[in-house]
């Protein structure tokens, strides 16, 4: 067994954040970890990335092709390790851009993200495009998107551990419990409505 995640994002998204708690659970399933992250430019607007991989694997990289699910805070990010995936890679995205003050400065347009996610989509099985920002502030404070994307991520039935065991960690590692609980909650109901629509729209 073994499953390979991207995490990707920009700086004070809370990718780290991420990575841990996903490392976390994995050990408390007793399940072999290993994460590598990037974050060189990140105090200023700059790429943040995580590798995490369980299971049968002796190296912290995902290779190109490798990855089971790429998980973005920003659509533009989720394109950015589009080469990470193969036809079998689920991707989840936030859809709120984060425009780098490069783009603003140099007068260079922030593409369409339609057309980002129409990209995303031709290189992978799944795309899941949830608004993050609104489920985070529903639940209480848009600083909790990363864990409204956890949430999503648990109800993609692609983690070697439970959901409830993933959502026993944030409330154990994280301050605001309720605030998180009901984030990760929303990020998990929005992926299982949106997976019963595609099956729904299929059998149609």
């Amino acid at each position: 067994m073994k499953i390979e995640i991207i995490l990707a994002g920009v700086g004070g998204q809370g990718i780290l954040t991420m990575a841990s708690l996903l490392g976390r659970a994995a050990v408390k399933s007793g399940l072999n970890v290993l994460v590598s992250e990037v974050h060189g430019m990140a105090q200023r607007g700059g790429i943040v990335k995580c590798d995490v991989r369980m299971g049968d694997i002796n190296s912290p990289l995902v290779a190109r092709g490798s990855a089971d699910v790429i998980v973005s805070t920003e659509p533009a990010e989720a394109l950015r390790q589009i080469d990470k995936a193969n036809k079998d890679t689920i991707v989840v995205t936030d859809v709120n851009p984060v425009v780098p003050p490069s783009v603003v400065f140099e007068g260079v347009e922030y593409p369409f993200v339609k057309k980002i996610l129409d990209e995303v989509e031709r290189n992978c099985k799944e795309v899941y495009a949830i608004d993050a920002n609104s489920l985070a502030i529903k639940a209480g404070d848009i600083i909790s998107k990363n864990i409204v994307l956890l949430g999503a991520l648990s109800a993609l039935d692609v983690l070697p551990f439970s959901h409830e065991l993933l959502l026993k960690i944030i409330e154990e590692r994280l301050p605001n419990k309720d605030i998180n609980s009901k984030a990760f909650n929303l990020g998990r109901e929005e992926i299982l409505k949106l997976k019963d629509e595609k099956k729904q729209s299929v059998l149609r």
